[in-house]
Order: structure tokens, then C-alpha cells, then sequence
């Protein structure tokens, strides 16, 4: 039975064409010590009807040295469960590999993932990177989960709405890994966050919008988010960004799913980029604000800021 997406002959041909790529770099910008390891958010895959969650970001990373892995973990569900199956998935890399550790990067929902494989087993993980995580929480989930919970018609359409697409998506992307979608977004809620901070502290800020620990137990804690729900009007997926943004009180900054201040964790790179909630992971297609920094660079220029602090 297929377990993940990232199977075993896919993360060997991952592996063996990033062996090859790395030893042909001149420059070795982003060859870092440590493989890194993409965990993509709520309703993620590796890739649906063609296209990639992280899309070119992997090749990209490659071209200076990086060996890259894509985690597939179930698309809905509480962040314990997905780093359950994350650490399963680490470990093969591991072996693989050859390395003693990997460097995480998790996209929303993959925030509160990779934190808790940090968490749990900072044996094997050596720094986790949170592209505008729901780390303490975000708006969206609490309208949601309080309009579900007060009223049982918009409950019952809310939760077979977002079982079917969560069904969907496991599908389309070929993954049998277990869903549970509405427990997913109530993990997100800012009530459910603190819980889960208290349990897993490692990076998150005392204050409301400051900087984390930048090491905690040994793993590094790094943090980037947009704050911008429209970047490019020939983005098809800017109406979800936009309407989501509606949840937030006015003048509050946001993604369209997050606010940027919820989402620092540790060292906080910028929490200000005028990207979307996907333009953060290059979507859609790599359409973005021609003013901004490029979604890519903002990548290169991470993994570079790993491989320089050893990482």
C-alpha cells in the first residue's frame, strides 16, 4: 500500500539528480549541510491536475547544490498527526541520505507540522523554517469553527464542503493518507494554538508581533511572511486570497490567510513581503507582484542563510 507521495523510487531519482547537479555547482549558494525537506499547508499536495505546490521552487534550489525532498503528509488533519507521518518521512531521507539531520521548511499549516517534528525529535531536524505558519493561529479558523459551532446548518454545509475537497485532493494527488478536515481547521483556531504552544514552544515570541528564540533544544527557528492579499490581477487565485481577507478587522495586515504577526517564529526574515498567502510558495504558476522580490530568491537566499550559519 502507497504511504506517501514521496516514495521511495522518487526520493531516490530526487536524491540521485541532486547528487549529480551538486557536483557540477561552481557556486554552491544554497548547498547546505543538511538536505531540506518542503512541507506544504492546509489542503496541500506535491502535485494536482499538473501542478506543482512548490512550483519551481525545488528545481531552483537544486541548481546551486541543494538536496531537496517534498514531504507529502495528509492534507487535513491536526499538526500532530501530519508530523507523525513528517518524521516517518524524515527518517527515510535520513537513511537515504546519509545525513544526520534536515533543515524544514513548512508552508501555513506545515508551520505547526515541522515545529512539532522539531519538537519532538530536534535528534534529527536542524532547523525549521515557517513560510507564514499559522503559529498562533489566524482569524479565518476562529470565524469559521464559531460559525460552525453556533449554528448547525452552516456546520453540516461547512464540513461536507470541506471533507469534499479535502477528499478530493487526496484523490486527484494519489495519497490514501488518513483526513480530518474540520478537526484541521479548528487546529488553526488561536484557542487550539495555545494549547499547542504550550506543548511545542520552540521559536514562538512572547510578544504579540516580535521575534522567537532563535535556537531552541538545538534546532534553529526561522520565519517569512506576505502581507498582502493582492499582488497581481492576472492571478486566478487571487479571489480566494481576496475574499479570505474579508475575516480580518480592517487594517489589519494579512496574506489572506494569515497575519503576518501571528506567523513570526524564532529569527523573522521579513513578515512584510508583498505576496499572497500562495504567492509565498510561487503560485499561481510563479505570477506574483512585479514590484516584490521574487518568491524564488526569496528561497536561494534562505538556503544560502543556512548554509552559512552551518545548517
Amino acid at each position: 500500500m502507497k504511504k506517501y507521495l514521496l516514495m521511495a523510487s522518487a526520493i531516490f531519482a530526487f536524491s540521485a539528480e541532486t547528487h549529480a547537479m551538486s557536483e557540477t555547482m561552481t557556486t554552491g549558494y544554497t548547498e547546505t549541510k543538511y538536505p531540506i525537506v518542503l512541507v506544504h499547508g492546509f489542503l496541500g499536495f506535491e502535485q494536482l491536475v499538473g501542478v506543482d505546490y512548490w512550483y519551481k521552487i525545488p528545481e531552483t534550489l537544486q541548481q546551486d547544490g541543494a538536496e531537496v525532498f517534498i514531504a507529502t503528509v495528509s492534507n487535513t488533519n491536526y499538526p500532530e498527526v501530519r508530523g507523525e507521518q513528517l518524521i516517518e518521512q524524515i527518517e527515510e531521507v535520513l537513511a537515504i541520505t546519509g545525513a544526520e539531520k534536515v533543515n524544514l521548511i513548512g508552508h501555513s499549516h506545515g508551520g505547526p507540522t515541522t515545529r512539532y517534528a522539531g519538537s519532538v525529535r530536534p535528534d534529527i531536524v536542524a532547523s525549521v523554517s515557517s513560510i507564514s505558519g499559522v503559529n498562533k493561529g489566524t482569524v479565518v479558523a476562529d470565524t469559521l469553527m464559531e460559525w460552525s459551532d453556533n449554528s448547525e446548518v452552516f456546520g453540516d454545509a461547512f464540513e461536507v464542503f470541506i471533507s469534499g475537497i479535502s477528499q478530493f485532493i487526496s484523490f486527484a494527488s494519489g495519497s490514501d493518507l488518513p483526513l480530518a478536515p474540520v478537526e484541521s481547521v479548528r487546529s488553526m483556531t488561536t484557542e487550539a494554538s495555545i494549547v499547542f504552544n504550550a506543548a511545542h514552544p520552540g521559536g514562538i515570541p512572547d510578544s504579540e508581533c516580535g521575534e522567537g528564540d532563535y535556537e531552541y533544544n538545538g534546532v534553529r527557528y526561522y520565519s517569512w511572511a506576505g502581507a498582502k492579499p493582492l499582488t497581481n490581477i492576472l492571478d486566478p487565485l487571487e479571489p480566494i486570497t481576496i475574499a479570505f481577507s474579508q475575516f480580518f478587522p480592517e487594517g489589519v495586515a494579512n496574506d489572506g490567510f494569515v497575519d503576518p504577526c501571528t506567523s513570526n517564529l524564532g529569527m523573522v526574515i521579513r513578515n512584510d513581503f508583498a505576496m499572497t498567502h500562495l504567492d509565498e510558495v510561487n503560485q499561481m504558476l510563479g505570477l506574483h507582484a512585479i514590484n516584490e522580490t521574487d518568491p524564488l530568491t526569496v528561497f536561494r537566499t534562505h538556503a544560502n542563510r543556512l548554509k552559512n550559519a552551518g545548517l
